[in-house]
């Protein structure tokens, strides 16, 4: 458990926290929410450890470990591959596996008769004990399953760490996290550098993770698929919501209303004081009553309305008509260093329609965005936009073309779009430009708020067919959801490169999916598309496996009949023979996790009563059960697991 007590961090006069508490159980699922700036990763930071913070503060049992993800890219060594780096998350096991060999040698050396052998046996038997529950002899099937699972391939096992991007190293990093299975997992921004399978296979591994999750993510979907629990930071507070991050919009709203009553209320309370201090200031006979009502003013905790900017709409103005058809490839190829791309890719978007792309990285999504938008060339085939379209492209880096010497509000009057002053004040308020922020030079700006500038001025040009790639990389969800609402209303046609599935889910009516340089077409939304392909999946594993029973039994083709229901039955005896007493101890173990995890909850609610406070004695008494079954649930959960996976493993083998 990881406790926090009333943390405060301050810069200058602005106070990031103040007094914020909360806690984190080894089963929880938080996820941490915020508007840009309110220190959601200055958080995560300090309770991984990585921000110094006063004794005490910051609390967490002896033996839970701390896993930590940063938004910024780590330095690795330079000398490793992508597996010995991986790898390097069983540290302690593959001490003692170096241990053992050590062992193994001065054995091998030993005289038969020599008296340090007994010493050296039963050294070895304890190290290789601990090497089993270690599972030493599944790690390189984990560390391989991982590593695919978050996109990389056979052939970059033996690669140096040092030739790949960025976005590659971020997800090496994640990789290591997940195989050095933490009590705690900190998660700052996971998905960013993730394309929509390895994001989709993320999910599904941490849906089944037996740890504590703290999970900050600009995107919804994942946020609604894994937590329970939502932690918002905003004015310097703590708040916790039951709930994912949609229950946690709906529960907030009713807050709301309920905050912006008890402020209406007390404004209306100090202007009626401060009338009567003003009426009656200079009468003696009332100088009592006017100190009075002056100290419960200056007593009185302000009531503070969280900023409500968030709730600036913006619509885009009427796509100008245009053909039937907005745009049109056939067979179009393309490659780089004679290293092909994609081949022969043909689709079709007609005008209003508005289409996804989705693809591992690296099969061509932006290369194909580009081509779409005219700002690169094609090896073959042929590109052809409808009758009267107009093209605005928004790409990654389409912050580095920006005029450096131009004010923000100077880079979005130069676009001729017939906006009003105000409207574009508003699609920039939108965007997080606020009133003087509008002044700023482009040169000043930071990489995000370039992004944002970039996005803002694509928006205001006057088009029918938009082309984005990655439109949500540096934007809240609160600005997130403004174009999404733009996006959805706009009666254009859409072409989007994006990894966040709720954003685009929310309007695209098409899919074309790039794989191993082909493109398919499916009609309908994100979830439809990812609905079909997990179909398609399973159908090709079940397929899978069964010629691979076929082809591990020579003789099937000669057992028949009699001798046929013969082999069915030994294989039947022999299954029970080794799954029964597992399946038996599986059992006993899930029936222990049940009764400690109905316990743990009696005890959360009887810990949650303040009446308990003020018995000193029973509160002790009460935390410190709660300590020995959470403790008792992890080693219970842990020893079943490991059971189940055993069960997996023998029925496999079988």
């Amino acid at each position: 458990m990881i406790t926090i007590n009333k943390l405060s961090l301050q810069y200058g006069e602005k106070h990031i926290f103040k007094e914020v508490s909360g806690r984190i159980n080894n089963q929880d699922r938080i996820g941490l929410v915020g508007v840009n700036g309110t220190g959601k990763s200055t958080l995560l930071k300090m309770i991984a450890g990585e921000i110094e913070t006063d004794h005490g503060v910051i609390t967490k049992s002896k033996n839970d470990t701390i896993g930590y993800l940063p938004q910024e890219v780590a330095t690795l060594p330079a000398d490793r591959t992508l597996y010995q780096e991986a790898e390097s998350a069983f540290g302690d096991t593959l001490n003692l596996q170096k241990e053992v060999d050590r062992i193994n040698h001065e054995l091998a050396a030993c005289a038969p008769d020599s008296p340090e052998i007994a010493s050296l046996l039963g050294q070895q038997g304890e190290l290789q004990h601990q090497l089993e529950q270690a599972d030493i002899f599944t790690m390189s099937s984990r560390i391989e399953k991982v590593l695919h699972g978050l996109g990389f391939t056979p052939a970059d096992m033996d690669r140096y760490c040092n030739t790949f991007s960025g976005g590659w190293i971020m997800r090496l990093m994640l990789a290591k996290l997940l195989l050095a299975q933490p009590a705690f997992l900190l998660l700052d921004e996971p998905t960013n550098h993730l394309d929509i399978e390895s994001l989709t296979w993320l999910e599904d591994f941490l849906a089944g993770y037996g740890g504590g999750l703290v999970i900050i993510s600009h995107d919804r979907a994942f946020l609604d698929s894994l937590t329970t629990t939502t932690w918002e930071l905003s004015l310097g507070k703590l708040t916790a919501y039951k709930g994912n991050y949609s229950k946690y919009l709906v529960e907030k709203e009713i807050r709301m209303e309920v905050q912006r009553a008890a402020y209406d209320n007390q404004q209306a309370m100090i202007q009626q004081t401060r009338k009567f201090v003003d009426k009656f200031r200079a009468k003696s006979t009332k100088a009592s009553q006017v100190q009075s009502r002056v100290k419960q003013l200056e007593k009185m905790d302000i009531i503070e309305i969280e900023d409500t900017e968030s709730k600036v709409s913006f619509r885009f103005p009427p796509a100008a008509p245009s053909g039937r058809l907005a745009i049109a490839a056939e067979g179009v190829t393309k490659s780089y260093d004679d290293k092909p791309v994609f081949a022969d890719l043909s689709f079709e978007l007609h005008r209003g329609e508005k289409m996804g792309i989705v693809g591992v990285n690296g099969a061509g999504k932006s290369t194909l965005v580009k081509l779409l938008a005219g700002l690169n060339d094609k090896d073959s085939g042929t590109i052809s936009t409808g009758h009267n379209v107009k093209i605005s492209y928004f790409g990654q880096h389409q912050a580095q073309e920006l005029p450096q010497d131009f004010t923000v509000m100077e880079v979005m009057s130069s676009v001729n779009s017939g906006m009003t002053v105000t409207q574009i004040r508003s699609l920039l308020g939108a965007f997080l430009f606020r009133g003087d922020e509008v002044d700023k030079k482009v040169s000043v700006l930071s990489g995000g708020e370039k992004s944002r500038l970039a996005l803002a001025r694509m928006i205001s040009s006057p088009a029918n067919l938009l082309i984005m790639d990655e439109p949500t990389n540096h934007l809240d969800m609160p600005s997130q959801d403004i174009l999404l609402e733009a996006l959805i209303q706009y009666n254009g046609s859409i072409i989007v490169v994006s990894h966040n599935r709720y954003f685009v889910d929310s309007f695209v009516n098409k899919v074309l999916e790039i794989k191993n340089g082909r493109a398919t077409i499916f009609d309908g939304n994100i979830s439809y598309y990812l609905e079909k392909t997990r179909a398609q999946r399973q159908s090709d594993a079940a397929k899978e496996k069964e010629t691979e029973i076929i082809e591990d039994a020579p003789d099937a083709k000669k057992l028949h009949g009699k001798d046929a229901r013969k082999a069915q039955a030994k294989l039947r005896e022999e299954r029970n023979r080794l799954l029964g007493p597992l399946k038996k101890d599986a059992a006993s173990y899930e029936k222990e996790v049940e009764e400690l995890e109905k316990r743990k909850k009696e005890l959360e609610s009887i810990l949650a009563d303040p009446e308990l406070y003020n018995d000193q004695k029973a509160f002790t008494e009460k935390s410190k059960e709660y300590s020995a079954v959470e403790q008792k649930l992890e080693k219970a959960f842990a020893v079943w697991e490991e059971t189940l996976t055993r069960i997996e493993e023998t029925d496999a083998d079988i």
